[in-house]
């Protein structure tokens, strides 16, 4: 192979040595080549580029020329073999080079991830400026340029990576002479003013911008750009991003073990956790920039508590406007969110296939549950890959919504990283980055024992005792803050308590707009000494929420009262649709207005398909609505449709009784039909959660049928199928005929969502007799396939429990299998939690009936699912009739069942509990009336129609009857040994093979 040196005199050479590459017109030929990398060069160019007024012979030189390279390059080619490095084709000529300096080096300062030896290593193959002996060859200067910004660009690659290896004061020589000699890079100064910081050179750092800022304006009359804006404000504050990271290597280690992993692989989840001040964001910082240096697309998400910012807000600064957060739902809420997830995962997918991507997400103790909820759905998605998401939290006082998040993503085996207090010696560190001198070992001792290594809080006391040596040092870290925060002028105080008022990120014309005056001056102050940062012109950020936290809450109630209804008026001068901060304001302001913005939030929230935030905001509306009924009823069916959607069923049946009172406190029928109509929630169970509530909403229904006019036939199909469903099991043929005329008038009308509702209907009637499983098994479908079709999510889900339940009766449960998986995957790509108590019990029936060992443990286990749910008809007895079926299904001798056989889900269990107990005593009426009973469900699992538990073969218990009432019984037997065998139940067979 021969090598070919142009980043200085033009060389080549092979294993033996360097080549003769004779004179200046081939050496012209040869980098000309070099300049084209591998493409053809037309014998017309060439000739143009060797002469400004090309001889008349100038090609047969050409061909001279390239005749003599060829030998040199190849001296051992046969004569009259091709060449194979410099050959012709087509119309000229091209060089098939494969070993350039100028392409290795370009290789290793643009190849992400280049270490600082193969930084310094191709940097090391400059032996002179590039292509030296044709600098002033038109046709070379373009390259030679681009070869010297990228050498450029090199000496600053090697100074990242020095700094990020703490070796600064060993880039600072480098840089110093970078940015003399090319005085309007940015990123030069830059580099060179951080390096000088961590250097222990704070007053150096600062002198170094401010002359690249008179650089800027007196060479181009320009002010410096966002990077130096941001490194000068960092400097000044001593934020985390500028600071060292002091102690945290081991930390730092694990998070490039995640980031390996997820650069060739799918997604990862890395977690940060400690108290507050412990310095997790400094961690995430110091990593993100790391894996900037080193190609990453790098992007951060923060999570502050109160600044009323709408739901998933930090995806929408992360993913800007690529991904389209604000769908019209278009129907069921579920589905719309299912899209939007989606819409994401696949942006992030995109993303991730150009190049590895970074999310930080800090705070996640104040992110939302619209947040957490899209967090961790594109967590799961097995689609994204080459994506690291890093998370920052407080390891203490975790909110319910995080500690479901954790528990949620937990399958995912997340990275966790706990930071623990700094040791002295890192504390002693720390207080130097943060002063840029060293203490006096007994001051630094002191600050590591009251700390308690607690970075934030070591940075604290390093300044106070800084300022003063001797001062009383308060004992906790808001004493600290509120003692510092006493030494500024009393205009920077009134400052920085109306900043914290507006949030931890905070507009600064908003802020002057308050005060009534210039801040400006006060801001820079409060930048000077370390509360605040500058990320941008006209913004300034808290440096820790630590800082903003204490300002806040020592203000009164009253005061934040008062100063919130300020922000709120001034946001609706200058921002009047931005409902989300004007409702998160007035509502802290405990004012009239909060009603009305609250209220639009909480639309805005339901358009966004975020529920969770929609029913924070529709029950803030309802809390300091006043005594309008239409308003107040218009409000709480906001909250019942939200609740309803985030299965905090308990609650909105609730609200929908109060809203049911309000309706009809109105006299109009048709108002009271669309409230009676609108929770159309699919039910799957037969047993009422709450009976009294339903025989109201009975009562109520009839009255308003009555009173309906005849043209309202959609509100008329609504209000029978709700009238069906709340009579479930107890409403006998009334229930049965609302049902089935529900059906007729949604068929009619052609409305898939009210057909969807009106067969939900006709489930919970399909049970007047024993033996219905077929026709659940007919409903479930034709629900799946409406709603699969028309997008309603929730029935979708419903029709494939109504065939889990209807397959577990009729002995199919490979089927019952299939749609148990299609539940529980529509489950987690929705986030439906309750699908899931479902399933659990599906699997402990299935247990059961293998006879596993595990059996009862699982039912136990899915019982523990059932309290908080809502669903108290299901939770009422459900676990000790379950253990009582498991048992006797296994051959338990003693059984005594009395009392009635609802028609419902548990109707064959029931009746056939009671065929035992009636053989036990005897009772020839009661087993002549239980044998015609059961006999429609012959081909059925007793009591496996509910999904959730499971006697023998009814079958077997029709043989046991007729043996005690003396008819025959071998048929039943048979069947019953048939459906066993079908099932694979080793007890079953076992005892129905020993029959006659």
């Amino acid at each position: 192979m021969v090598r070919f040196g142009v980043l200085g005199p033009l060389v080549a050479e092979d294993e033996r040595g360097p080549l003769a590459l004779k004179g200046p017109r081939h050496r012209a030929v040869l980098a000309r080549l070099l300049i084209a990398r591998g493409r053809v060069v037309p014998v017309d160019v060439l000739v143009d580029d060797l002469w400004p007024d090309p001889p008349a012979g100038a090609v047969g030189a050409l061909q001279t020329f390239v005749s003599a390279l060829r030998r040199a390059l190849e001296p051992d080619r046969a004569p009259r073999t091709p060449a194979r490095l410099l050959v012709t084709s087509g119309p000229g000529y091209a060089l098939r080079a494969e070993s350039v300096d100028a392409w290795s080096f370009e290789a290793a300062v643009t190849t992400p991830g280049a270490t600082l030896s193969e930084v310094d290593e191709a940097l090391a193959l400059w032996r002179g400026p590039a292509y030296a002996e044709f600098a002033d060859e038109p046709w070379a200067r373009g390259e030679i340029n681009r070869l010297d910004e990228l050498r450029r660009l090199g000496v600053e690659r090697r100074a990242a990576a020095l700094l990020e290896l703490d070796r600064a004061a060993e880039a600072v020589p480098d840089l110093a002479a970078h940015v003399e000699a090319w005085p309007l890079r940015e990123d030069g100064w830059r580099l060179l003013a951080l390096a000088l910081y961590r250097a222990g050179r704070q007053g150096d750092a600062l002198g170094a911008l401010r002359r690249a800022r008179h650089v800027l304006a007196s060479e181009l009359g320009i002010d410096p750009g966002p990077g130096l804006r941001q490194a000068e404000a960092d400097i000044l504050a001593a934020t985390p991003a500028v600071s060292p990271l002091v102690g945290r290597a081991d930390e730092l280690a694990r998070l490039a073990a995640e980031a390996t992993t997820a650069r060739t692989g799918r997604l990862r989840l890395a977690l940060i956790s400690g108290e507050a001040g412990a310095g997790k964001t400094a961690l995430a910082e110091a990593f993100s920039a790391r894996l900037a240096a080193n190609g990453w697309t790098t992007a951060w998400g923060a999570s502050p508590d109160d600044e009323g910012l709408p739901a998933v807000w930090p995806w929408t600064r992360v993913l800007g406007e690529a991904v389209a957060l604000d769908p019209e739902p278009g129907g069921d809420p579920v589905a719309a969110r299912f899209r939007r997830h989606r819409a994401v995962a696949a942006h992030l997918a995109a993303l991730g296939r150009k190049t590895p991507l970074l999310l930080v997400f800090d705070d996640l103790q104040w992110a939302g549950a619209e947040t957490l909820t899209l967090l961790a759905s594109v967590v799961a998605d097995p689609s994204v890959r080459r994506v690291l998401v890093v998370g920052t939290h407080r390891s203490t006082d975790l909110p319910a919504t995080l500690a479901g998040f954790l528990g949620r993503v937990a399958r995912a085996e997340p990275a966790r990283v706990y930071l623990g207090g700094l040791g002295a010696t890192e504390v002693r560190d720390l207080v130097r980055a943060t002063l840029g001198h060293d203490v006096p070992a007994p001051t630094a001792a002191a600050i590591h024992r009251r700390s308690g290594g607690n970075p934030f809080f070591v940075r604290e006391l390093a300044r106070l005792f800084d300022a003063d040596s001797d001062a009383v040092v308060p004992p906790g870290v808001r004493d600290v803050v509120r003692h510092r925060t006493s030494q500024l002028p009393a205009g920077t105080r009134e400052v920085l308590r109306r900043a914290a008022v507006l949030g931890r990120d905070v507009d600064l014309g908003l802020l002057g707009s308050l005060a009534g005056t210039d801040v400006l001056d006060d801001v820079e102050a409060a930048v000077r000494a370390g509360f605040l940062v500058e990320p941008a012109p006209g913004r300034v950020r808290f440096a820790h929420d630590l800082v903003r936290d204490t300002l806040y809450h020592d203000l009164s109630r009253t005061r934040r009262a008062r100063w919130h209804a300020d922000v709120g008026e001034a946001l609706e001068r200058l921002r009047p649709d931005d409902v989300d901060a004007l409702a998160h304001h007035f509502l802290l302001a405990e004012s009239p207005a909060a009603v009305r913005y609250a209220r639009l939030a909480a639309e805005r929230a339901e358009r966004r398909v975020a529920p969770h935030e929609a029913a924070r905001l529709w029950r803030a509306a309802l809390d300091r609505a006043g005594d309008d009924v239409r308003e107040r009823l218009d409000l709480i069916m906001g909250l019942v449709r939200a609740l309803a959607v985030t299965g905090a069923l308990a609650q909105a049946r609730e609200h929908r009784a109060e809203a049911v009172t309000l309706a009809e406190s109105l006299g109009d029928p048709v108002l009271t039909a669309s409230v009676l109509g609108a929770f159309d929630v699919p039910a799957v169970w037969t047993a009422n959660d709450d009976p009294e509530l339903a025989a109201r909403i009975v009562t109520v229904v009839e009255k308003t049928l009555v009173a309906l006019p005849p043209e309202r036939r959609a509100e008329r199909a609504r209000l029978l199928a709700t009238l069906a469903l709340e009579l479930r099991n107890t409403g006998g043929d009334r229930g049965r005929e609302a049902a089935f005329e529900a059906e007729a008038l949604a068929r009619e009308l052609g409305e898939p969502a009210l057909l969807a509702f009106a067969l939900n209907a006709r489930f919970m009637q399909a049970f007047d007799r024993a033996g219905l499983a077929p026709e659940r098994a007919r409903i479930g479908r034709e629900l799946v396939d409406v709603a699969a079709a028309h997008g309603l999510v929730t029935f979708e889900v419903l029709g494939h429990l109504v065939l889990v339940q209807a397959f577990s009766a009729l002995a199919d449960l490979p089927a019952a299998d299939v749609h148990a998986e299609a539940a529980d995957r529509l489950a987690a790509d929705h986030d439906l939690p309750l699908v899931g108590v479902f399933t659990q019990w599906y699997r402990a029936l299935r247990a059961s009936i293998a006879d596993d060992p595990a059996a009862e443990a699982l039912f136990r286990a899915a019982a523990a699912r059932l309290p908080g749910t809502g669903m108290t008809g299901l939770e009422d007895g459900i676990l000790d009739f379950a253990l009582r079926c498991h048992r006797v299904q296994r051959g338990a001798s003693t059984v005594d069942y009395p009392g009635d056989a609802p028609h419902d889900l548990l109707y064959e269990a029931r009746l056939s509990l009671q065929a035992l107990t009636a053989i036990n005593t005897g009772d020839v009426p009661a087993m002549t009336r239980l044998y015609d009973a059961l006999l429609p469900a012959a081909a059925e699992l007793a009591g496996a129609g509910s999904g959730m538990l499971t006697l023998r073969p009814v079958a077997f218990y029709l043989a046991e009857l007729a043996t005690a009432l003396n008819r025959p019984a071998a048929s039943h037997y048979r069947q019953a040994l048939e459906l066993a065998r079908r099932c694979k139940a080793p007890h079953w067979i076992a005892a129905l093979e020993s029959r006659p």
